[in-house]
């Protein structure tokens, strides 16, 4: 935790200004109630003695004062750490973002969709609590401890030093309690979360299929586990946050019995006012306010840095793909695109998947790739788009190699309409202007002519801004399959990537689509993966892959 939450508060970029503005109003808060108590018990033990109205004026007007102050004081100390830990957990969430852009997709394929949803939004999220469960309540809490024990002492060194003891036994014995009795839960409690929400994700996608399998029921045995080890770990939680709070109100009750005792005998002795006895007793069990929150601080905490260590383990990855120091801008123009030589693999210990391939796509030239599942089609892809770098050999665009190039750059140059490409849960509309925000309707409208989909969108009641579902589920795989082309197609990259752009639609569709696309197609290069026969015909090259290599 020591190595870890330093690198948190950086990650975080908290600012000292606002943490001291938020510390400082924490203390006064506290400190305002303490004020109250003791103020309050010093007026009743005044008023006892039955004195002038007079007499009691400066202590009615500090009791009004303390009364007013507190939830003032209280009001402007959440808002001023609440905007610090959103504006904390913005700066995570960008910065995590960042961290992991460059890592999609070859260095992110290891994690599941839910593990992946759960560190972005639970172990973010649980950051939040960095300032108001990590930083904020030891600092009020040694800063307001420091005050009361100094305001105790004049009055009688004897309670100050058992009010130090017993504050110093609730903000750091107490604690470490909590601590230890929960050790270990606020990791297995992120990781079990992380397991119920992987599951959780892949049965709502994959429901449709379970049922149809007459598997749905090991799926929500499964989450059924899952959920009931994550609250197990919840009940051991509570169990020593209970004792915890159990053992603080123990160690407030002796101090203050001890504080008591002590100024019951310094009065017995004639050395402190008897109106003084009930103002130290109350001051002492107000002072507890603000080591109170320690302990669940100490267990949340525990849970925020497993929390932070998840982040971190993502972040900290070196990217295999990155710009280079002083990078080339490229001409505009159609390029001239080539592999020469390339053996590429997903990792130091896996096989090889391409195996010294050569590949030539030159401006205007329509070429095929062809090849079984597995050949390494979808790698070629990978490496135009500098998804992936060969092991050995290059990937050049106009005789360059691509790592001279900005990645942006090299992937301004490919538009690409792949079997597994996203769909947004929005319209029509938007899904297509991802691939030219500017584009008109008249550009929209042309552009699904093309991939043969202007009658069906001209059909629908919203055209256009027609929601097509979670990646696309409210299309049929045909439909989906077209608008991804479709984008691809409206995008004014000078080369087109289509892989397998006819999957799921019937043979004389198909030759209809690829004549069409290829028509509109004429001044671009063209790369087309594809295990089916629609447009072959019309190919410059055809190249075969089987098991890496050119067949």
């Amino acid at each position: 935790m020591r190595g870890t939450l330093p690198r948190l508060v950086r990650l975080a970029g908290v600012e000292r200004r606002r943490v001291a503005l938020a510390v400082v109003l924490g203390a006064l808060t506290v400190l305002f109630g303490v004020g109250l108590m003791a103020t309050a018990g010093y007026l009743i033990s005044r008023a006892a003695e039955r004195p002038p109205i007079l007499a009691l004026t400066t202590a009615i007007v500090a009791v009004r004062f303390f009364g007013l102050a507190r939830p003032l004081a209280r009001y402007f100390e959440r808002l001023v750490s609440h905007d610090l830990a959103l504006r904390s957990l913005a700066r995570v969430r960008r910065r995590f973002y960042e961290g992991i852009e460059p890592l999609a997709p070859a260095q992110l394929e290891g994690y599941r969709s839910g593990e992946l949803l759960d560190r972005m939004v639970g172990d973010v999220d649980a950051l939040q609590n960095l300032y108001l469960r990590g930083l904020g309540p030891p600092l009020v809490a040694t800063l307001t401890g420091a005050v009361c024990v100094g305001v105790t002492a004049p009055m009688l060194s004897l309670a100050a030093v058992i009010l130090a003891a017993g504050l110093i036994a609730g903000g750091i014995v107490v604690p470490f309690v909590a601590t230890r009795l929960g050790r270990g839960a606020g990791r297995r409690r992120a990781a079990a979360r992380a397991t119920l929400t992987a599951e959780l994700v892949e049965l709502l996608r994959g429901a449709p299929e379970l049922v149809a399998f007459g598997r749905e029921n090991d799926a929500t045995e499964r989450i059924r586990r899952a959920d009931g080890e994550l609250a197990r770990l919840g009940r051991r939680d509570a169990l020593a946050a209970g004792i915890a709070d159990s053992l603080a109100l123990v160690v407030a009750g002796v101090t203050v019995v001890g504080v008591l005792a002590a100024a019951v005998h310094a009065h017995a002795e004639g050395r402190l006012d008897r109106v003084l006895v009930a103002a130290l007793a109350l001051l002492a069990l107000a002072a507890f306010e603000c080591v109170a929150p320690l302990a669940q601080a100490a267990r949340e905490l525990a849970a925020t840095v497993t929390s932070g260590r998840n982040i971190l383990e993502l972040i900290d990855r070196e990217p295999v793909v990155r710009d280079a120091a002083e990078s080339v801008r490229r001409e505009k123009g159609a390029p001239s695109v080539a592999l020469e030589r390339v053996t590429a693999a997903y990792g130091d210990a896996e096989p090889p998947v391409l195996t010294a391939f050569d590949l030539r796509l030159e401006p205007g030239r329509k070429v095929a790739l062809v090849g079984p599942s597995g050949a390494g089609k979808t790698t070629v892809v990978n490496l135009l788009l500098r998804f992936l770098d060969p092991v050995r050999g290059r990937v050049t665009i106009d005789g360059r190699d691509i790592r001279e190039y900005a990645q942006e750059d090299v992937r301004r140059v490919f538009a690409l309409a792949g079997q597994n490409a996203h769909l947004f849960d929005t319209s029509i509309r938007a899904n297509l202007s991802l691939a030219r925000p500017g584009a008109s309707e008249d550009d929209l409208t042309a552009v699904l002519g093309r991939a043969r989909l202007a009658g069906w969108v001209a059909s629908l009641p919203d055209g256009l801004d027609t929601i097509v579902g979670e990646e696309g589920m409210r299309l049929s795989g045909g439909q989906r399959q077209r608008l991804v082309l479709a984008r691809a197609l409206l995008a004014d990259a000078p080369v087109l990537v289509l892989d397998e752009p006819t999957a799921h639609l019937d043979t004389a569709t198909a030759e209809r689509l690829m004549d069409d696309v290829l028509d509109a197609s004429a001044d671009r290069t063209v790369l087309l993966i594809t295990h089916r026969p629609e447009g072959l015909a019309r190919m410059d090259e055809i190249v075969a892959l089987a098991a890496g290599r050119a067949a």
